[in-house]
C-alpha cells in the first residue's frame, strides 16, 4: 500500500520549495478529479453536529482549518474539503504581483518536524487571485482572505494597500484577515502598533460589513499583545488569529537566522500566548488560534483555552493528509471523555 511515509520520503528528497510546487500541481488535479475528491472528502472530512458552530454568520462543519501560506494564490481551494478542512484561508496576497525574496527562502527541519520560511509574500498579485477565488465561490466550506502590503509600498502609504484590498475581495470572502505579523517584510511588524491598528480597523469597518480580523506575531511580549489586540477590538475588529511564525530562533539547533519558523517548535510559545490572550478578549471577540497544532490533544486545549477554530499548516508536511481527520477525530473523543455534547461547551471550559 502507498502510504504518506512513502511520499514523504519522496517530497523530502526535493528543495521543501519544489516539494510545494510539486503538492500543488497534485491537489489542484485532485480538485479537478470528482471520483477522486469524492473518496478523499469520504475519508477524510468530518461533519458531526456536535462540531458544527455557526460562526460570523457562517456554518463551519468542523473547526479546524488551512492557516494561510499554503495556498497564496488561491489554486487549490476546491482540494481543502479533500484533506478534511472544515474552512481554508487562502494569501497572504498583496495588490501587485511580487516575487517574494531570493531563493532558497523555506527551509525543513524533520527532527524538530518544523517549518522556516523566508518567503515574502510572493503571490501573483490581487487581480488574478480575485480571478481564481470568483471560479470557487461560494464555496461548500468558509474562505477567508488574508491580505498584506506590498514589500516596496512605504509604511507610510501601507493602510492604501490594504484599503484596494478591502475594497478588491470584498464580495468574494467569508472572513478578511490583516496581516501585519509576517517577519518577511521589511518593516511589516513595525505596523503592529497602536495607531496604524486603530486607523485600519476604523477604515476597513467603513468599507465592509464583511468580518476583519487582525493576525498577531507571536514574539512580543503578553501585555503588548493584549494591549494591540484591545485596540483592534475596540476599533472593529471582530476577531484575533495567534499567532503567525516566530523569529525565536533558539527553538531550532542550527536554523535559519532569517525567516519565519513554524510546526512543532512553535507549539508551546504560541499555545502560552494564545492563553494569556483569551484570559483577557475571550467573550468579547472570537479567537483563532494557529501554531504548531498537529494532533487532536493540541487543538482541544487551544478550544478549552477559547479558540472558536485553530488552523494548521506546517503539520500537513510531516503528517500528511490524514492528520485534520485525526484532529477532529480525537477532538470528538475528548468532547465526549469530558461530557460535553457539542463543541460550543468546551469552548473556553478552562476560563469558565
Amino acid at each position: 500500500m502507498f502510504s504518506y511515509e512513502t511520499l514523504k520520503k519522496i517530497l523530502f528528497k526535493f528543495e521543501p520549495e519544489t516539494a510545494h510546487h510539486i503538492a500543488e500541481f497534485g491537489l489542484k488535479a485532485l480538485g479537478k478529479c470528482r471520483i477522486a475528491k469524492a473518496y478523499m472528502e469520504k475519508k477524510n472530512y468530518i461533519s458531526n453536529p456536535k462540531l458544527t458552530q455557526e460562526v460570523f454568520g457562517v456554518t463551519f462543519a468542523n473547526p479546524v482549518g488551512l492557516a494561510a501560506g499554503f495556498d497564496k494564490n488561491a489554486t487549490m481551494i476546491k482540494a481543502m474539503k479533500s484533506l478534511g478542512f472544515g474552512f481554508t484561508e487562502i494569501g497572504t496576497m498583496t495588490p501587485r504581483p511580487q516575487d517574494g525574496n531570493p531563493k532558497p527562502r523555506m527551509f525543513r527541519y524533520p527532527e524538530q518536524k518544523s517549518v522556516q520560511n523566508a518567503m515574502g509574500f510572493n503571490n501573483l498579485g490581487a487581480h488574478t487571485v480575485l480571478k481564481n477565488l470568483k471560479k470557487v465561490y461560494p464555496f461548500s466550506i468558509p474562505i477567508g482572505v488574508n491580505i498584506g502590503k506590498n514589500k516596496t509600498t512605504p509604511e507610510e502609504f501601507a493602510l492604501s494597500d490594504y484599503k484596494t484590498l478591502i475594497k478588491k475581495f470584498e464580495t468574494t470572502n467569508d472572513y478578511l484577515v490583516i496581516n501585519i505579523s509576517s517577519p518577511n517584510t521589511p518593516n511589516l511588524r513595525d505596523l503592529q502598533n497602536e495607531k496604524f491598528i486603530t486607523e485600519l480597523f476604523v477604515m476597513a469597518k467603513e468599507m465592509t460589513n464583511k468580518p476583519i480580523l487582525l493576525k498577531i506575531a507571536p514574539d512580543m511580549e503578553a501585555s503588548v499583545a493584549i494591549d494591540l489586540c484591545k485596540c483592534a477590538v475596540n476599533a472593529g475588529a471582530d476577531g484575533i488569529i495567534a499567532t503567525n511564525t516566530t523569529i525565536d530562533y533558539s527553538l531550532v539547533p542550527n536554523c535559519q537566522n532569517f525567516g519565519g519558523l513554524s510546526g512543532a517548535c512553535l507549539t508551546q510559545k504560541s499555545a502560552n500566548l494564545f492563553k494569556e490572550l483569551a484570559r483577557e478578549l475571550f467573550g468579547k471577540t472570537i479567537l483563532i488560534s494557529v501554531g504548531g497544532i498537529s494532533n487532536g490533544a493540541q487543538a482541544y486545549e487551544r478550544i478549552k483555552n477559547g479558540a472558536t477554530l485553530v488552523q494548521a499548516y506546517s503539520g500537513l508536511i510531516f503528517e500528511g493528509p490524514s492528520m485534520v481527520r485525526k484532529i477532529n477525530e480525537e477532538i470528538l473523543e475528548l468532547l465526549s471523555k469530558d461530557g460535553f455534547e457539542n463543541i460550543k461547551d468546551a469552548i473556553g471550559a478552562n476560563l469558565k
